[in-house]
């Protein structure tokens, strides 16, 4: 693994600078408050100035002589982190819009993709739903032909962005009686098509996500992507990226491993928590003077640390477990006020490890559970069998 630093050109350092002032008047207090309050993921003002200074279509471009370089796609993502850009909705737009490039109809490509660079298009993922699991292909959403048009009914859970999207990326089933990865089709479905009603959910982190209700929605054919029942061809590159199994350059710069930029939550509450222990008190004391405080952080920092550095999929799971394993001591070790949230008077640490406590579940799930990422381990990577979840055989009486 390579750790060298980059040398910036002139030019490349002058955009670094020119971005970081940008998103610094950008990202306001009461943007990132606003955040909090809603839960949303996603300011529509910063998203829109964002589009407008070309910066959208530079990313999704990335790598063309129209969109950033390697060196200045990198800078972007480390600047957009520093300046808690609300990002969750760009997150799952940019991955739908690449399958609309590849699989949309030309009139569809040229409808959705120009506002999706000025802004005005976001678009949301509806894969779930609430009685199915991580098996997507599970689905029972159905989608029937009728003329030239599709009729839609069913639900999906966890659709996250849904209330500030245009368009929801939906899995349905168009075929029940042909076998699972060949019954699917997939839609880009306007959000404002009569039938659909968008319900908000609550997570535990405080983040917002939806129910959506499909009720005889009628969407064009214009709408279909790729074939019909051939969903499952058109859904493996969003999948596959949300999973991190796609190939990365090696120049190192990329992240580590996928969704790393998520376990900025647990090295914010690590740095606020050594800094809480290393103030002295009234009689010059400090709680990290205490062995086994030092200790604990240290073991916490430690495996912080290991995470960060471990790549792919593997790295995935362990940040997401670490996460789950250290919030709870680091509260512990900041005292009883670490139960306070964020900007509540008296929080120990300013309520970064009690966050990073609600969150860690939830980092748990995002793009897949813990359990099927270690399934993929298991199964692509060691070259297990898939997996047997059947009930063990009742045991034989034995005669005596």
């Amino acid at each position: 693994m390579d750790f060298s630093e980059v040398d910036l050109s002139p030019d490349d350092a002058a955009f670094q600078r020119e971005l970081r002032a940008f998103l610094s008047e950008l990202v306001t207090d009461e943007v990132r408050l606003r955040d909090r309050q809603t839960g949303d993921n996603f300011d529509e003002g910063v998203h829109l100035a964002l589009g407008a200074r070309g910066f959208l279509e530079a990313e999704f471009k990335s790598g063309t002589d129209s969109g950033f370089n390697r060196v200045r796609r990198r800078i972007w993502d480390l600047e957009r982190r520093r300046a808690h850009v609300p990002w969750v909705t760009w997150g799952t737009t940019v991955m739908v819009a690449r399958a609309v490039a590849a699989f949309g109809k030309p009139e569809l490509v040229d409808e959705v993709l120009p506002r999706v660079f000025d802004g005005t298009a976001r678009m949301c993922l509806g894969y779930t739903e609430p009685e199915g699991g991580s098996d997507v292909a599970t689905c029972k959403t159905r989608a029937v032909r009728d003329g030239d048009h599709w009729v839609i009914n069913g639900s999906k859970m966890f659709t996250t962005g849904a209330h500030n999207c245009q368009y929801v990326f939906l899995l349905t089933n168009s075929d029940p009686d042909a076998p699972k990865h060949k019954s699917l089709s997939m839609f880009l479905v306007p959000l404002d098509t009569p039938g659909i009603e968008i319900q908000g959910i609550r997570t535990v982190d405080g983040d917002r996500t939806n129910i959506v209700y499909y009720t005889d929605v009628r969407v064009s054919e214009k709408y279909l992507l790729g074939e019909a029942n051939g969903g499952w061809t058109v859904l493996r590159g969003p999948l596959d990226a949300e999973h991190g199994a796609v190939a990365t350059e090696p120049d190192g710069l990329a992240d580590v491993s996928i969704m790393a930029h998520q376990a900025g939550v647990m090295a914010a509450a690590v740095d606020a928590v050594a800094t809480r222990v290393g103030l002295p008190d009234a009689a010059g004391t400090r709680l990290v003077d205490d062995g086994a405080v030092a200790y604990r952080l240290g073991r916490s920092a430690a495996r912080l640390e290991a995470s960060l550095s471990t790549p792919s999929i593997f790295g995935r799971v362990a940040q997401a477990q670490t996460m789950r394993d250290i919030a709870p001591e680091l509260m512990d070790i900041a005292g009883a006020a670490s139960v306070l949230p964020v900007d509540a008077d008296g929080a120990a640490d300013n309520g970064a490890s009690e966050y990073a406590f609600r969150f860690a579940p939830l980092f748990g799930i995002y793009g897949g559970t813990l359990e099927v990422f270690r399934n993929m381990i298991a199964q692509h990577v060691l070259g297990l069998g898939k997996p047997n979840y059947s009930p063990p055989a009742a045991k034989v009486p034995t005669k005596k």
